[in-house]
């Protein structure tokens, strides 16, 4: 029923799926995913399999699995490898039983199948015609692996196409993080004082949201554009070093470790409440702050109250690791509607290529412009909305150097 709720509302994905299902585009290929197994995964990974692919799935976080979704993937027939809770040996050995059979298309969402076969089983790597990647963290470490000359096939990167990063990481993650930690901690977020750090496109959503809800917003950066922006956008913008003392609430969104240390948790108020929305666990630096405190109880599921020796309460959401997807569902369908249509469009893409014989550079490579074009118009399409047409006219003055004041 999870699954089918959110089939109800990722129509983008189901006209993809009835324009395609008849020819079965992706017979004779296997795709592995290694993505967060949701209900709109569930979506995505039924998709493919009706589309002609043999699937293999494993989760790309050890606590975003819904067990339930995980279960009816099962019975449909995709090969899955997940469940909510793993440990570190758990996750890495899900992700190889996915490529026992070796696949044609990798899909990631923090590019740890990738790293797996070419840190394990770079032999692998021949057979696979390409991959695709979700995140802003996993396209930034490919893009050094490619620039190091260390990448063995090619990567599309689905995360910055328009369609993706401006929807599912602003509007996504803003109010997928929210969601998380009201069901953590069911604090009122009007009137706190709501630290995040990082305001990239995930960053920026989650600040916008809080400030929708009353919270005065404090902004932590390294950038120098993105500290400008938030200022210009109503949030105030200080080191951590300050916010540390100032905060009631705190998310990291960067991609970066130790964004919160020892010496931030020593400065934080009583009561305060601390989490993670960037992909990998490390932007907290927990091991410091047990280091620091004399002891700590899980006081509801997913909060996890430290004691300091002053007496202080801190209470840390989710084990630091995605409070959006270990504390509440992730994103809404809506918006992996069209983060998954390009994942479909990506892997399309790459077996149209392999059947046409086209040889692709092993690096990161950045979506065609047409598949975002697409999407959009399809999501607009089924919201009922239409939008102008430039006239022939029109398309000519856009590219006429001649033409002046």
């Amino acid at each position: 029923m999870r699954i089918e709720w959110a089939q109800s509302r990722m129509p983008v994905l189901a006209q993809l799926r009835k324009e395609y299902q008849d020819a079965q585009p992706f017979e004779g290929y296997k795709i592995t995913g290694c993505l967060h197994v949701t209900k709109e995964t569930a979506v995505l990974a039924e998709t493919f399999a009706a589309c002609g692919a043999e699937v293999a799935w494993s989760g790309c976080n050890p606590l975003s699995t819904n067990d339930e979704v995980a279960a009816a993937l099962a019975k449909s027939g995709i090969e899955i490898y997940a469940w909510y809770g793993q440990s570190v040996e758990d996750f890495y050995w899900s992700i190889d039983r996915t490529i026992d059979v070796p696949p044609h298309l990798t899909l990631d969402d923090g590019a740890d199948l990738i790293f797996t076969v070419h840190h394990r089983f770079p032999h692998l790597a021949s057979h696979i015609i390409g991959g695709s990647e979700e995140t802003t963290t996993g396209v930034q470490r490919l893009r050094a692996m490619a620039k190091d000359g260390k990448l063995l096939y090619p990567v599309y990167a689905v995360n910055d196409t328009e369609t993706k990063w401006d929807f599912d990481n602003v509007y996504g993650t803003g109010q997928s993080t929210l969601d998380g930690i009201l069901r953590a901690s069911s604090v009122l977020l009007a009137g706190k004082n709501f630290v995040v750090a990082g305001y990239g496109h995930c960053g920026r959503g989650v600040a916008m949201r809080a400030k929708g809800m009353g919270a005065n917003v404090i902004v932590t950066e390294v950038r120098p554009t993105a500290a400008l922006k938030a200022t210009l956008e109503g949030m105030r913008v200080m080191p951590m070093d300050q916010a540390a003392a100032a905060g009631d609430v705190f998310v990291t969104a960067t991609g970066m470790k130790d964004v919160i240390r020892g010496r931030h948790f020593a400065m934080m108020k009583e009561g305060a409440v601390v989490c993670n929305t960037g992909h990998y666990d490390v932007e907290l630096n927990l091991s410091e702050l047990e280091a620091m405190s004399e002891g700590s109880r899980v006081v509801r599921p997913d909060n996890r109250e430290y004691t300091l020796p002053d007496g202080r309460r801190l209470y840390v959401l989710a084990e630091g690791r995605l409070v959006n997807l270990a504390a509440a569902e992730g994103h809404p369908s809506e918006v992996m509607d069209m983060s998954f249509a390009n994942q479909f469009m990506t892997h399309l893409l790459l077996v149209q290529q392999h059947r046409r014989g086209e040889m692709l550079p092993k690096t990161v490579i950045d979506l065609p412009v047409s598949i975002d074009e697409r999407i959009a118009t399809l999501k607009l399409q089924t919201m009922g909305l239409s939008i102008d047409a430039w006239t022939p006219e029109q398309a000519a003055y856009a590219t006429d150097y001649s033409a002046g004041t």
